[in-house]
């Protein structure tokens, strides 16, 4: 996955999507930086490769819209996770 592969808002799905299994690493890593109390420029600066100075709302968005489905993940995403390991 390149800086740019990615939507500016992820999928709002009750399923997991392929865009999530495809995000996983970036949905772990703007977790990590939130529970760091990273600041979110810095964050969609190094996770996304966006300029929140030039583009302040964009980059905001990006950064609160995927945070809120990484956030999804730990809650319910990874049960559907467990379901799809169970049945490969």
């Amino acid at each position: 996955m390149t800086k740019l592969d990615f939507l500016d808002e992820p999928p709002d799905s009750a399923m997991l999507t392929d865009y999530d299994r495809a995000h996983m690493k970036l949905y772990l890593r703007l977790l990590d930086a939130a529970s760091d109390g990273a600041d979110w420029r810095e964050a969609v600066s190094v996770l996304f490769g966006l300029d929140p100075e030039r583009e302040p709302e964009r980059a905001r968005r990006i950064h609160d819209r995927h945070l809120a489905r990484a956030r999804w993940m730990t809650t319910h995403g990874y049960r559907l996770l467990v379901r799809e390991g169970q049945h490969h």
